[in-house]
């Protein structure tokens, strides 16, 4: 995820709830457009242009909400194509996808300014967001297993510590009409990466190869779980009715 902070919403994630609240008129536009540069960076066009005209551009579209996407190799997830977009998604870890207006904003995150292009994007699928909270709560109590066999806590205390309480955290700010469950399921899913990154800081006191591939292996279900479940909880395809 392209955010420093392990507990903030990637920036494509922000956008995707703020900008659906603006498009269904339950934010104004400052307060939408605040929420998104909270990482004090700018955000523009490759032309310069303010992020709103490309909001506008995606209104005009036909947009009705907006979406997350959180690809990595071999898992495009929350894309549909077309190869260009998928790519370039790709290539910078995170995308917004507007389906109904069959476009998407992907960002190139720098020190102090996002810029975002506007490309073609195809229809997608994702999994629901009930789906998505039952893997991620299966995969956080298999990994605190797998890890406490692996003995996590000498080799990564921090890790296990954020094991020990996932749910420990302040909640993040979400717009109105954000659903609750979805709110709560973002910020489950972001402590579980963070749990992921943490423990691949470094190999820690690994002392063989066949070590640092166990311990791997034992992270891999949680990282594609958390990513799904941030997905869903960013889209609004999936959201739960009402």
């Amino acid at each position: 995820m392209s955010d420093s902070d392990l507990h903030t919403l990637p920036v494509s994630g922000r956008v995707a709830w703020w900008a659906t609240a603006w498009l269904r008129g339950r934010t104004v536009t400052d307060l939408a457009l605040d929420a998104v540069a909270a990482d004090g960076r700018l955000h523009c066009g490759p032309g310069g242009e303010p992020l709103v005209e490309l909001l506008g551009r995606l209104r005009a579209a036909g947009a009705t909400d907006c979406g997350l996407a959180l690809p990595v190799e071999g898992d495009p997830l929350g894309l549909g194509g077309p190869r260009e977009l998928n790519d370039l998604a790709l290539e910078h870890g995170e995308a917004v996808v507007a389906p109904a207006a069959g476009l998407a904003l992907v960002p190139d995150v720098g020190t102090e300014v996002v810029t975002w292009r506007l490309l073609p994007a195809a229809r997608r699928q994702l999994p629901d967001v009930g789906e998505t909270d039952r893997a991620l709560r299966r995969a956080i109590i298999e990994t605190a297993n797998d890890l406490a066999a692996l003995d996590v806590a000498r080799w990564r205390p921090e890790a296990a510590d954020l094991l020990m309480g996932p749910d420990r955290r302040e909640p993040l700010p979400a717009p109105e009409g954000t659903p609750a469950r979805c709110v709560e399921l973002a910020g489950r899913a972001l402590s579980a990466a963070a749990i992921v990154d943490v423990a691949l800081a470094d190999d820690g006191a690994a002392v063989s190869v066949g070590e640092i591939a166990r311990r791997r292996a034992a992270l891999d279900p949680l990282e594609r779980a958390s990513r799904r479940a941030l997905v869903a909880a960013c889209s609004p395809e999936v959201w739960p009715p009402g």
